[in-house]
């Protein structure tokens, strides 16, 4: 079964009649390519049966060659109401229930919804979004490679890690690593000292000095799959209290992992970390999410948070990234990408969660 027959089955069993995708993530997991993005509207529109393009004339061409789906296009100086009101007639004239892609700008989802008023409106995640969490074999491989290309991104900047070397210096050497290997480097979050306490340090021109504990959270893309890794390290001794700290984060870590399986909801997987920080007294510190989807965006659904009742099915992947991040002084946060197993599940990482000391 294609993606489009699976997104139409799913349509039917949700009681969707279309689904609007703008260019974008969605849009390429379902075809395999995305059309330029820019400010006139372009919308995949899907029916029941039907499914075909608004497309500016401009970009239809180009457009053209990587799919049979029918156009509609339309020019600046007439506007794309008409080929709206085109397609519509052709793939759904009268839709009772519309699956809004989420990323969509603001004033074509509006172009969209004021052409069907009478339509109930949802989000694409309860349609496309519940297949894209589900990965499959080739996709679960992608991901796989390039968690190896990030734990060996990983060692490489540990490597570099000196006196007077800079935050971004090092995340520099994680880009090297990456595009030694294909890999694009998508983010490169480099914390030295204090700045390991902010959960989304801003990398920049602080030096390295001895005793400082080291947040690394880095990431990449290649082949259309993230990867996504935290580890810590440290320049010389760690700062006091910094083991005690460690270790909570990992036995949250392992706590979490131990709950994962399918049926289990995403909130138990937030709790098991949270309970564990908690109870060692440091919950005020734990800022944020336990983790969130990983695939062909660096966060996608699910989402492991206390607020989400979504139980979890085999095939999906997300990360598992408790942390503690004490004011001031330093942060710990270890993070790791799971997915989920027939009993359990598995993570993609294969380099220790124990702190390297430099």
């Amino acid at each position: 079964m294609t993606r489009m027959e699976r997104l139409q089955s799913r349509m039917a069993a949700t009681g969707t009649d279309l689904v609007a995708l703008a260019p974008g993530a969605h849009l390429r997991w379902l075809l395999g390519f995305a059309p330029h993005p820019d400010e006139r509207a372009c919308l995949l529109l899907i029916g029941p049966d039907k499914a075909g393009f608004v497309m500016p004339a401009l970009n239809a061409g180009d457009a053209r060659q990587h799919t049979d789906l029918p156009f509609w296009d339309w020019r600046d100086d007439d506007g794309p109401d008409a080929a709206l009101a085109a397609a519509l007639q052709v793939v759904n004239p009268s839709p009772r229930a519309i699956s809004v892609d989420e990323t969509m700008r603001a004033d074509h989802a509006l172009l969209l919804l004021d052409a069907a008023p009478q339509a109930r409106r949802s989000f694409a995640a309860d349609t496309l979004g519940a297949l894209r969490m589900v990965k499959d074999a080739r996709e679960l491989a992608a991901l796989e490679d390039n968690a190896r290309i990030a734990d060996r991104a990983q060692t490489a900047l540990r490597a570099a890690i000196r006196p007077g070397i800079s935050e971004r210096e090092l995340a520099d050497v994680a880009k090297a690593s990456f595009e030694a290997e294909g890999a694009r480097m998508a983010f490169g979050i480099v914390g030295a000292g204090a700045h390991s306490s902010y959960p989304h340090h801003h990398t920049g021109g602080a030096q390295v000095t001895p005793g400082d504990a080291i947040v690394v959270d880095i990431g990449a893309t290649k082949d259309g799959y993230f990867s996504d890794i935290t580890r810590m390290a440290c320049l010389g001794a760690c700062p006091a209290g910094y083991q005690e700290v460690h270790a909570v984060v990992e036995a949250a870590v392992v706590a979490a992992l131990a709950v994962i399986r399918p049926g289990v909801e995403a909130c138990a997987v937030d709790k098991a970390a949270r309970d564990v920080i908690t109870d060692a007294g440091f919950g005020a510190y734990f800022t944020h999410r336990t983790g969130h989807g990983l695939g062909s965006e660096v966060h996608e659904p699910p989402y492991m948070t206390a607020a989400n009742p979504l139980r979890l099915e085999e095939g999906m992947v997300f990360t598992v990234e408790p942390g503690i991040y004490l004011p001031d002084r330093f942060g710990v946060r270890l993070e790791e990408v799971a997915v989920v197993t027939s009993d359990g599940c598995r993570i993609l990482s294969e380099l220790s969660r124990d702190v390297h000391v430099a």
